[in-house]
């Protein structure tokens, strides 16, 4: 087909469709859906790029009714209204195919499919090849010497011979089949008792439906079974199924506005192709297009480059005394620069520093490299001189500098002994102040959204997996592009990003007073590190080995034989085949669920092997990640585990952390509580853990203002016992441990947006007593239900939360027509604020802290953050003395309406501490 340049017609409607309900529902940072524009401009590229066409064409139905509707008005009458999500997509899909240069086509009165079938018989009698792209089986019916069909989804063309061996009937006779058989998906009728086998019969014994009822008297002689009373069926039904054969046929003579000069493609519009792939967040496209690399645009796209284009030509590689110091001076001249560290790992604690970068301005930008040590590498300046003459710049307060998650470059120079000093902006904290949900906050991906630029990757330079170089590997002017870029790309967007956080005030307090002072405090907590017990995970290993064996016994006797508890098919089969358990809810691909969620629920009602599923997997969980894992992330310099703290990946403002990952180690179960007992304190020395009480529940006091939560509070009361008192109208004394369980519950529920549903499924209740539980509580608190009434509102008028602080949580779905979406952006918007005040409390506090240790004599250190919890090692005679401090600056971190409250412990172990 290639070689004889096909007249390509794209089924535009089938597409969207089938990308629609095929692919996950993607969405861009603001909510706009883009799931099926991604789906069908990905086929659309595709094609492109296989066939290289002159003439193509993407045809979509026209709204509104055609001529089938006329000859049965139940014709498609069983479809379900479009999406609300899947509309939204139409327009913005048609607006990215005119930008690629391809003629798009609607015409009314009749569907896509007659369009691409007239277009098919014109050009097939004129002896051109022609290739249809569709999912639609009917469109089947069009193929001939010159039509073939291809699925791009699925990578197959059908041809004559494709057609007779897929659908056993050539393409002159699938209109006759599809009559016969009808078509669910568009109401076509069919004959009743007839399916594609006995319509497959009918047309290989008889030929043509209009020989059929020529010749019913024949259809008894046939080979089928039913053949004897088919007959009458077929004479019971014969309206119906000559009715059905013009409902499948495709119109082939169509009124057309467009011969084959309008189907030519034309050259397409890069600057529109690269604003939409902006505006749908398609980064990977928008690179590809900037690079000259789409398939749908041919030449030159330097007009797509940002007004002040990235030259790396005149990047400088700084190999001589003269340019060091001749650079040095640059440094010292400028009001700001930005730096860069190259390394041979992304490992802080191991890496090495291979060379450094920095900018001045726009294009003004070096590399100094003191470690490339691949045969042939040029002469380099030692690296001694390097450091030696940057230490004073880079320690000296006054010198202001930027970067990109210097926290890391902060930690390599601190190995090297340079304490970096004079930090005043980072972009990667710049842009997750400016909007945590927009984007993510790597520099590539910043490049390509606030300046239209694509960085050079590391993979370009150094290669992909096993085989991957490290930087000391890379050849010396690859290299220097490579990191020079770094550094010019990171001036540019520090002013492309600041200027838009000093719109806000709120947002600029967030960035000067919580994120950028927190950023030596992290890389001094995650350098500290803390000691752990390899000896001691091992034997929990082995325990944990052992469980997992009883674990996977009691699931095969429950289920009757032995199976993969790993599979989630072989899991399904058991579950839902041979233990016949109803099923409650489905993959995307329509097999039943063997997810978390639906064990749970499954459990709940009473079947044993979903819990013994998730006993299995959860300790499983407990051995893969920490007991097996934290003993090789011990550092072999310091014997110390060494975290790395994030400070820009949750939406909220929340640290999250890897390698290991603290705040997943569960505390409730043994087995979890067991890990943390491996985090031991040297000898001479203990384990404090200073934790905020409840604080979610007391900055909800604070921001709803109710008056009965506010004094219970100031009271200090038991919160959950208050709570239960208030509900059930008891007095304290009187109630029940399990009523205080279930306030407790009601409490945490309603901060997390649960509905009564959720609430009765944690409390094994009725779903109408949960909510008689929900509805007691918003009448004894009406301020806190007052408060959520106000921030949704609040939300859908804003489009976005904010903390006590002035962090903001944009919430992109908070006005989606779809409902789950909405809901779930609602639930947010109500914890958001108290997720995210108690996130800048446990900072401030940090802060705080971190600024008393460094004034102190105590030998004492900050080495982990976990939720709401500081934990420190200090020197076991100067216990109290920090707890006294800590407590104090802990609960001073924030002025509320209610007492901020913080337990201390001290231990051998976290586990003892906490």
């Amino acid at each position: 087909m290639a070689e004889r340049a096909p007249i390509i017609l794209v089924d535009g409607s089938s597409y969207l469709y089938r990308a629609f309900h095929a692919l996950p529902p993607l969405s861009t940072s603001s909510g706009q859906p883009t799931g099926a524009v991604r789906g069908v401009a990905s086929m659309l590229r595709k094609l492109i790029k296989d066939y290289d066409p002159e003439y193509m064409a993407v045809v979509f139905d026209a709204k509104g009714k055609t001529f089938r509707d006329e000859l049965f008005e139940e014709y498609k009458s069983n479809r379900p209204p479009m999406p609300d999500d899947l509309r939204a997509q139409v327009e913005p899909l048609h607006a990215l195919i005119r930008a690629m240069g391809l003629p798009l086509i609607i015409e009314e009165g009749v569907e896509a499919d007659d369009v691409i079938g007239t277009f098919a018989r014109v050009f097939s009698e004129q002896q051109k090849a022609v290739l249809i792209s569709t999912g639609d089986k009917d469109m089947a019916q069009l193929v001939n010497e010159h039509v073939t069909l291809v699925n791009t989804m699925s990578d197959t063309l059908l041809d004559i011979a494709g057609v007779e061996e897929k659908f056993g009937v050539g393409p002159e006779l699938i209109i006759d089949l599809l009559a016969l058989m009808g078509d669910k998906v568009d109401n076509i009728p069919g004959v009743p008792g007839v399916g594609e086998k006995t319509a497959r019969a009918l047309i290989s014994g008889l030929g043509a439906i209009s020989n059929i009822y020529d010749h019913l008297d024949q259809v008894a002689t046939l080979d089928f079974r039913g053949a004897k009373t088919m007959g009458k069926k077929l004479e019971e039904h014969r309206e119906q199924a000559f009715l059905s054969y013009r409902l499948a046929a495709i119109k082939l003579d169509c009124a057309l506005n467009e011969d084959l000069d309008d189907l030519k493609l034309r050259t397409p519009e890069a600057e529109k192709l690269a604003e939409l792939y902006r505006t749908f967040e398609f980064k990977g496209w928008l690179a590809e297009l900037l690079e000259g690399q789409d398939p749908a645009v041919d030449g030159d796209v330097a007009a797509l480059q940002p007004e002040h284009a990235v030259d790396r030509d005149s990047y400088d590689n700084a190999l001589t005394g003269e340019q060091l110091d001749a650079w040095i001076e640059k440094l010292k001249n400028a009001d700001l620069f930005a730096f860069d560290t190259e390394t041979t790992s992304l490992n802080y604690m191991e890496a090495d520093l291979v060379g450094v970068s920095m900018a001045t301005a726009e294009g003004e930008a070096a590399y100094i490299p003191f470690a490339h040590d691949y045969p042939g590498a040029p002469d380099q300046l030692p690296r001694e001189q390097v450091l030696e003459k940057l230490k004073p710049l880079l320690e000296d307060e006054r010198i202001k500098k930027v970067g990109q998650n210097l926290k890391y470059d902060m930690s390599v120079l601190a190995r090297a002994g340079i304490s970096l000093r004079g930090i005043a902006f980072d972009t990667m904290l710049e842009s997750y102040v400016l909007d945590s949900v927009a984007t993510r906050h790597d520099m590539d991906s910043l490049s390509l959204k606030y300046l239209g630029h694509k960085t050079i990757s590391f993979e370009e330079i150094a290669g992909k997996g096993a085989k991957q170089l490290t930087f000391n590997q890379v050849g010396l002017d690859e290299a220097a592009a490579y990191a020079a870029e770094d550094a010019d790309i990171t001036l540019r967007l520090h002013r492309a990003l600041w200027p838009q956080l000093e719109q806000h005030a709120g947002l600029k307090r967030v960035f000067e007073e919580i994120e950028l002072p927190l950023v030596p405090v992290l890389s001094r907590i995650e350098r500290n590190g803390t000691y752990v017990d390899a000896d001691m995970l091992r034997k929990q290993s082995t325990f944990l080995a052992k469980r997992m064996m009883e674990l996977e016994e009691n699931a095969f006797q429950e289920a009757g034989q032995k199976f993969n508890l790993g599979s989630p098919k072989q899991l399904g089969e058991i579950l839902y085949q041979k233990l016949e358990i109803p099923v409650i809810k489905k993959t995307p691909k329509g097999a039943p669920s063997t997810a978390e969620a639906v064990l749970q629920d499954l459990a709940l009602q009473g079947y044993p092997l979903p819990q013994v599923i998730m006993d299995y997997r959860g300790v499983s969980k407990l051995k893969n990640t920490y007991t097996d894992k934290l003993p090789e992330l011990i550092n072999p310099t310091t014997g110390r585990v060494h975290t790395s703290y994030h400070q820009a990946v949750a939406a909220t403002g929340r640290l999250s952390s890897s390698d290991p990952n603290l705040q997943n180690i569960p505390v409730r179960s043994e087995e979890g509580r067991k890990i943390r007992q491996a985090f031991l304190a040297p000898t001479g020395r203990k384990i404090v853990a200073c934790d905020y009480s409840q604080i979610e529940l007391r900055i909800m006091a604070h921001l709803s203002g109710d008056k009965g939560l506010t004094e219970a509070f100031a009271n200090k009361l038991d919160i959950h016992r208050a709570t239960a008192a208030e509900v059930w109208g008891k007095d304290l004394d009187d109630v029940t441990d399990n009523e205080r369980r279930n306030a407790k519950a009601i409490n945490f529920g309603l901060i997390y947006g649960m509905s009564a549903f959720g609430l009765a499924k944690q409390l094994g209740v009725p779903r109408g007593e949960a909510q008689e539980y929900i509805d007691l509580y918003f009448a004894r608190y009406p301020g806190v239900k007052r408060y959520m009434e106000n921030t949704r509102a609040d939300a859908a008028e804003k489009g976005y939360v904010e903390t006590l602080f002035g962090r903001r949580l944009y919430l992109p779905e908070i006005n989606s027509r779809n409902g789950q979406r909405r809901q779930a952006a609602e639930r947010t918007a109500i914890n958001a604020p108290m997720q995210g005040t108690a996130a800048d409390i446990i900072k401030r506090a940090m802060i705080k802290v971190d600024a008393w240790l460094g004034e102190s004599d105590l030998d004492a250190m900050m080495i982990m953050q976990v939720h709401d919890e500081l934990v420190f090692e200090v020197k076991e005679s100067q216990v109290d003395d920090l707890v006294k401090e800590v407590t104090a600056l802990m609960e001073s971190a924030a002025e509320l309406d209610v007492p901020l409250i913080v337990d201390a412990g001290m231990g051998g172990n976290w586990e003892e501490a906490h």
